[in-house]
């Protein structure tokens, strides 16, 4: 699809699991290091995919078909590899995703049932054999996870990500798969997905996240301090 001259990371795992915190603690360390790092989410990260992104989460947006679901995701994630992550990349610069295709995998795959093979197929279709350098996939017991994300959509002022709760109100069952998917993709893909454990602190999971990201890349970073 594209030569890619920059670095790829994405981080997965279920809600609650800190990873917005995480992503913006790597890329303070990242820039310290005088590494350029681009920060973005999906879905979203480009305005056209930020607007599917509302109908997806929005808590008044229904229910859609899993294959419907996951094509959604996957036109969003087209836009986001089309108009920012290859860009971006292209220019020399490291991208740190907040999620990417594990969590269609997981959400829409492990959790709604839909079958893993059509899921791959609108991979290749969208992304070809692009694959991300590094994946970390942040690992919490569900209950704790859901508890997490809950308290911190009542706290936020943005009335919008207040509302982005369609999926946490799916329930525990739900999210027990989720977990189940994603460290099964872990366990299937090792040179790629390293779980990390979300129950610690910010500042342990923070180091931990360093010295993968470290070893991976064969950088030396410093700790970046959390508030």
């Amino acid at each position: 699809m594209t030569a890619a001259k920059g670095v790829f990371i994405t981080l997965e795992g279920g809600d609650g699991t800190g990873k917005s915190t995480q992503i913006r603690l790597l890329a303070a360390a990242l820039a310290a290091a005088g590494i350029d790092a681009v920060t973005t989410r999906e879905p979203g990260g480009t305005p056209q995919a930020e607007r599917i992104r509302n109908l997806l989460l929005q808590r008044d947006s229904g229910n859609f078909d899993p294959l419907t679901e996951a094509m959604l995701m996957f036109s969003a994630r087209r836009e986001h590899l089309v108009n920012k992550i290859w860009p971006s990349m292209e220019a020399g610069q490291w991208v740190i995703s907040d999620r990417f295709a594990d969590s269609t995998r997981a959400f829409q795959g492990y959790g709604m049932g839909l079958d893993a093979a059509l899921i791959e197929k609108l991979y290749t279709l969208v992304a070809g054999d692009f694959q991300p350098d590094l994946t970390l996939i942040f690992d919490i017991e569900p209950e704790a996870g859901l508890a997490r994300s809950m308290k911190h959509m009542s706290q936020t002022a943005n009335v919008t990500e207040s509302t982005e709760d369609r999926y946490e109100r799916m329930g525990l069952a739900f999210h027990t798969r989720l977990r189940e998917g994603f460290l099964s993709i872990a366990k299937q893909n090792p040179q790629r997905c390293v779980v990390v454990d979300a129950a610690a602190d910010i500042q342990s999971v923070h180091r931990h996240v360093l010295d993968i990201v470290t070893r991976r890349f064969g950088l030396a970073l410093q700790e970046a301090m959390h508030g």
